[in-house]
């Protein structure tokens, strides 16, 4: 099994990835969104090199060899270069094998619980506690994720006495059901901040507290866990292993939320969470938009051990996310009664839109003939 071509379909938003091997098989992932055309660039000049040609059939010491050649750039972009390779290749073998990704990781097709996870903050807290109601009526969430302070915010709110009003309000919009509530800070507060807002959020109601700190500050992180009993959780951006080796050393959170396409693919995240298992915690990815990291992450979940509640599930449109609107020529995210599902179709069970394809950014690297 060696790898002989690998294209890159990319925007600025999205890059897909197909990859090809010696008898003509192929599969199709996807680097992280975001600045994709620029990581497509990084994958096929500074991954691309060390992986075609060679043997893939132990594809997670083949990513680490072309992370080690590229050891001057350790970070985010080789990362998610390399996710995009891990995933077209769990999808190549997963169509050869005729089974899900997820029943390759060890795990079954399947349900899976989500939660609705808001993006906004320009949002007022009784329209989001409206569109939270309404989305538990049409799609049946039981759970949902609202936004509190200013991303990465130096303690700022998003206007001043949105947080104060917006905690209070959510939890009266579910009063007496049976509704999970989290919260998101994004990096908004210093400790004290932090403590102080997850102490109303546990007055409230609220099950899990996101991201308080500045994520690169784990003992901040580390100092708000300890002060507080609702579950403080992060990680989305974290892909280096020895940040997440001390994460779990310092006891900065109480459930790790790699994100598949940031931490570099399916099988670093699954390092990442028996990482996380031997410390006793749960792991609920991040996947917050409806390009294919929700897909990554859905067969992921079907095939952990210590697998979270629930999968985030975006709740925005086109408003929000023009660019992901006409990725897929199939819809892979129906949700009915509060559940997405993994299919039995093989590999990631997604058609990509050749539409979309063609108006994309174009470009090959291939084993010379």
């Amino acid at each position: 099994m060696r790898l002989t071509r690998i294209e890159t379909f990319a925007n600025a938003f999205v890059g897909f990835v197909r990859v090809t091997d010696e008898t003509g098989a192929t599969g199709w992932g996807q680097v992280s969104t975001y600045q994709s055309d620029i990581t497509a660039e990084v994958l096929h000049r500074q991954v691309a090199p060390w992986v075609l040609g060679l043997d893939f059939e132990d594809q997670d010491d083949l990513l680490d060899r072309a992370a080690e050649k590229e050891h001057k750039f350790p970070g985010s972009y080789i990362c998610r270069a390399i996710g995009g390779v891990d995933t077209a290749l769990l999808d190549l073998r997963a169509r050869l094998a005729e089974v899900p990704v997820a029943v390759l990781l060890g795990g079954t097709p399947g349900p899976l619980r989500a939660y609705a996870s808001s993006m906004k903050r320009d949002i007022t807290p009784e329209d989001e506690a409206e569109r939270f109601r309404r989305l538990r009526g049409e799609k049946g969430f039981d759970a949902f994720k609202f936004r509190i302070g200013a991303e990465v915010g130096r303690g700022q709110d998003e206007w001043e006495g949105r947080t104060e009003a917006i905690i209070p309000t959510i939890a009266r919009a579910f009063a007496g059901e049976d509704v999970a509530l989290l919260a998101d800070a994004n990096s908004c507060y210093a400790p004290k901040a932090a403590i102080h807002y997850g102490r109303m959020l546990e007055e409230n109601g609220i099950s899990h507290y996101e991201e308080p700190c500045p994520y690169w500050e784990l003992e901040q992180t580390a100092e708000v866990a300890a002060a507080l009993d609702i579950d403080v959780t992060g990680g989305e951006q974290d892909c280096w292993i020895p940040t997440w080796k001390r994460m779990f050393e310092l006891h900065a959170v109480d459930v790790a939320q790699p994100d598949v396409l940031y931490a570099g693919g399916i099988g670093r995240t699954r390092r990442i969470a028996a990482m996380a298992a031997e410390a006793g915690l749960p792991v609920t990815p991040h996947s917050a938009n409806l390009s294919m990291v929700t897909i990554f992450t859905m067969h992921l979940l079907r095939a952990l051990p210590n697998a979270g509640k629930y999968l985030e599930f975006s709740i925005e449109g086109e408003d929000y996310y023009p660019w992901q609107e006409g990725l897929f020529a199939n819809d892979p995210y129906v949700i009915e009664g509060g559940c997405a599902r993994v299919t039995d179709a093989p590999g990631w069970g997604v058609e990509i839109s050749p539409e979309w394809l063609a108006k994309s950014r174009y470009a090959v690297s291939e084993v010379e003939r």
